[in-house]
């Protein structure tokens, strides 16, 4: 079916309406910050490191949320990416977690991803390096599922 003319005005308010539900659904998901499973017992990270203590950080993040994480893939139009900064003591509590890129259109996301953070605290213990600060990159999709760069499987 092939539409020729102007396309009339209650097509053009019920495709808005549609747009506009779509983003309301995609910001509920970031209502709640879910709860953090518990880890069995936390090993001390023996990262020497910054860098490569992310990654312990990010299988710990990985272990606390297992069904928020994106499986496979990530899909090429992801819906938030936020950069992180996060501060921990020698003990793996976190200090601090500062936003350094929050993403453009989904701002709800923010908040979501930062208070993870807090709420999976205690990280693994920086047993070589003491306390440390760690930068991160979140992909996060619509469906409030995420990969973090450390651990990211790729994108399609």
């Amino acid at each position: 079916m092939t539409l020729t003319g102007p396309i009339p005005r209650s097509f053009g308010l019920v495709m808005l309406a549609t747009v506009a539900l779509a983003g309301a659904s995609a910001q509920a998901q970031f209502a709640a910050v879910p709860q953090p499973q518990k880890v069995a017992a936390l090993q001390p990270s023996d990262a020497p490191t910054a860098k490569a203590y992310r990654i312990d950080a990010a299988r710990h993040i990985y272990g606390a949320y297992p069904a928020h994480i994106l499986k496979g893939k990530v899909p090429p139009l992801v819906y938030a990416i936020l950069v992180t900064e996060t501060e921990i003591d020698a003990r793996g509590k976190v200090l601090k977690v500062r936003v350094l890129r929050q993403p453009a259109a989904a701002r709800e996301v923010t908040p979501w991803v930062v208070s993870m953070i807090h709420r999976a605290s205690p990280l693994p213990p920086p047993a070589r390096i003491g306390r440390v600060k760690f930068v991160e990159v979140w992909l996060v999709d619509k469906s409030g599922q995420f990969q973090v760069h450390s651990l990211t499987e790729g994108q399609i």
